[in-house]
């Protein structure tokens, strides 16, 4: 429990989601518990990566990439959260067949969400192979971490739950020893005009080739956000090469980053993702 375990677009048009996600990512679609409609799963290589639904489907909520954390209990989690000062937008509210969810934002009005129940088999943030890495950028990685350890119970002994590791500026969240999160200090502003610069939980996608997926985002409508600064968080040397942040058509900001060579070898000898 308190571990990242799924993520989630609102998407204005959700057909036009699936086409940019589609030709960007590589994606292919399957129905959602709510219907093809409303909602979609967006799978890689036949491995569920995300879920897309349409904004009319859950009022309130922004476009935005959203990333969800297990817990074992919503109602409590969600207590948590009012307790420890931050806001609740949605829920919790049940879905069909799989449990609750609800969605906040923490102290610095970065989104999250909070999901109690079944979880998506073979989906596994954080991990070599896994398609997606979350990284939370805010005014305080330190501060952020009391907030979500006591808000999603980690390194409080329960079994299952995480470990937290402080790194400079930095906050390290694993589970079985295993990187699954990490949590950035910087100059971000919650009220700035600039979306990339205010505090967020940013959702990076791994692809195998990323000259070809930067083209893509652009035919399809969408854009690359220019500079390799991300709220005041500056990458490492040699980071430009290797990924890019981009904006789909509906302005959700994400990043691109590009697999290494012995990463695509592995998955090609385990016949896919």
């Amino acid at each position: 429990m308190g571990a990242p375990c799924w993520l989630h677009l609102s998407a204005r048009d959700l057909e036009a989601a699936k086409r940019f996600y589609g030709a960007v990512l590589g994606w292919t679609f399957r129905r959602g518990a709510l219907g093809d409609d409303v909602h979609v799963v967006g799978e890689r290589d036949g491995v569920p990566v995300a879920g897309i639904a349409a904004v009319a489907a859950e009022p309130g909520v922004p476009v935005a990439w959203t990333v969800f954390f297990s817990v074992d209990d919503a109602d409590a989690a969600v207590a948590r959260i009012r307790e420890r000062g931050g806001t609740v937008g949605v829920g919790p509210l049940a879905y069909p067949l799989r449990g609750r969810a609800a969605i906040a934002t923490d102290l610095e009005g970065a989104l999250f969400g909070v999901w109690e129940g079944r979880l998506v088999s073979r989906w596994h943030v954080g991990e070599r192979r896994a398609p997606a890495w979350v990284e939370l950028h805010t005014r305080d990685a330190f501060d952020a971490a009391v907030f979500y350890g006591g808000v999603l119970r980690w390194a409080d002994g329960s079994p299952g739950c995480c470990e937290v590791s402080y790194e400079h500026d930095r906050v390290v969240l694993r589970r079985d020893g295993e990187a699954v999160a990490r949590l950035d200090s910087g100059p971000v502003e919650s009220a700035s005009p600039r979306p990339q610069s205010r505090p967020r939980w940013l959702v990076r996608f791994r692809v195998r080739d990323l000259a070809a997926a930067r083209e893509a985002v652009v035919a399809h409508g969408g854009e690359v956000v220019p500079g390799s600064e991300w709220g005041g968080v500056r990458s490492s040397d040699g980071d430009e090469e290797r990924r890019v942040m981009v904006r789909d058509p509906d302005g959700a900001l994400f990043t691109l980053e590009a697999e290494e060579e012995g990463e695509q070898r592995e998955e090609g000898k385990a016949g896919g993702m």
